[in-house]
């Protein structure tokens, strides 16, 4: 019985642990006003029939603080990779100049920051939910295995491990969701 605990806590973990990835991949395509290369992560070029990522086929870098430079391996690419840009709906324009692609990221009005606060609260209380969603398969496996022979003291003590993960994960979540508003705002 003491496996088939140990099996649903480590497997709460993991579901948790995925939420608090899944989080930090959401809130880095939330931009704060600053320049960076994965800014530009879900954009794909159609590459000679195939879509590629934009990282694949050119080198993507911040010269400054306001500026993505994208410098494809294949002059031919130019037009493509500032159609698939447009395409992708982040909002910018690239400008070329026959040679290298430059986004300029425009500075963020106050307005601006608040809606993008507000879609960070968003993206963490998703991740919030998927936590607590963990935790209630895991307390309803628990209740199963009690039904099963478990003792009821072995449950219970399950279930407080059950909700110590739930609160440290919920707490990760915080801290990430606080650090992303704090680099938002600051201008």
């Amino acid at each position: 019985m003491q496996e088939e605990v140990d099996f649903i806590l480590e497997h709460t973990e993991e579901k948790m642990e995925g939420a608090i990835e899944h989080l930090g991949k959401e809130l880095l395509h939330i931009r704060a006003g600053k320049a960076a290369p994965s800014m530009l992560d879900g954009v794909v070029v159609d590459y000679y029939g195939s879509l590629t990522p934009l990282n694949q086929v050119s080198n993507v870098s911040t010269p400054d603080a306001r500026t993505i430079a994208i410098q494809p391996w294949e002059k031919g690419l130019i037009p493509v990779i500032e159609k698939a840009i447009m395409n992708a709906n982040l909002g910018f324009n690239p400008d070329n100049n026959g040679e290298i692609i430059r986004i300029n990221i425009p500075v963020l009005t106050e307005e601006r920051r608040r809606d993008l606060v507000k879609q960070v609260h968003q993206e963490g209380e998703h991740a919030k939910i998927s936590i607590r969603t963990a935790r209630k398969d895991a307390n309803d496996n628990l209740k199963k295995l009690q039904k099963d022979g478990l003792s009821e003291d072995l449950e219970k003590d399950a279930e407080a491990g059950v909700q110590k993960l739930t609160d440290d994960y919920t707490k990760k979540v915080d801290d990430l969701v606080k650090a992303k508003e704090k680099d938002i705002m600051t201008i």
